[in-house]
């Protein structure tokens, strides 16, 4: 991929994409940080018509096979990651027990000059690789993929457990996880 952004060519079709922060820093093992990642996917769906068919959040990356019902799937991932990336640079900033803190905000700030789309901080790397899923098996293929995530990371021993995940709603029913999915058919 291109460090000229990602591609997405087709804006009303299906794809897989990878968010991952900064040199892989493991910034969401803290609750309040995935809780920004989780508020945003929400108001994506709920306000820009996100379509979100399978998700799984990680210690410092996010997988979602997502779509847009306005046919603009690169502007809203964009903005999604523009905003996550404020808020959770903030979130880090003002946490009072992040022992982390000064080392990651380097980490972002060293990012952020290294590259000239930022003013100050880099959250999330750009290369996406979306991936548009093209027939049912490599889309199950991919579905599996996020699923086992955390059982291939050894969180947990089967993926229905993970809670940032939508093998919970795949497993015990569609409102069952932790944010609403579309069921791929």
């Amino acid at each position: 991929m291109s460090h000229g952004g990602y591609k997405i060519r087709d804006q009303s079709a299906i794809y897989f994409i990878t968010f991952a922060v900064v040199n892989w820093v493991d910034v969401f093992t803290r609750k309040e940080y995935r809780d920004i990642v989780v508020e945003s996917i929400r108001y994506c769906q709920q306000e820009k018509g996100m379509i979100l068919y399978g998700w799984c959040l990680m210690s410092n990356h996010v997988h979602m096979i997502v779509s847009a019902k306005f046919n603009n799937l690169s502007g809203m991932l964009r903005d999604f990651k523009k905003y996550t990336s404020k808020q959770i640079i903030q979130a880090i900033a003002a946490h009072p027990r992040e022992s982390r803190k000064e080392w990651m905000l380097d980490i972002f700030s060293s990012a952020g000059k290294a590259n000239k789309r930022n003013s100050e901080y880099q959250f999330w790397q750009q290369d996406n690789e979306p991936k548009q899923l093209f027939s049912r098996h490599f889309t199950e293929q991919k579905l599996d993929y996020i699923h086992n995530n955390p059982v291939v990371a050894a969180v947990v021993d089967k993926a229905e457990e993970y809670l940032y995940s939508s093998a919970r709603n795949y497993y015990y029913g569609k409102n069952c996880g932790v944010l609403d999915i579309a069921f791929l058919s």
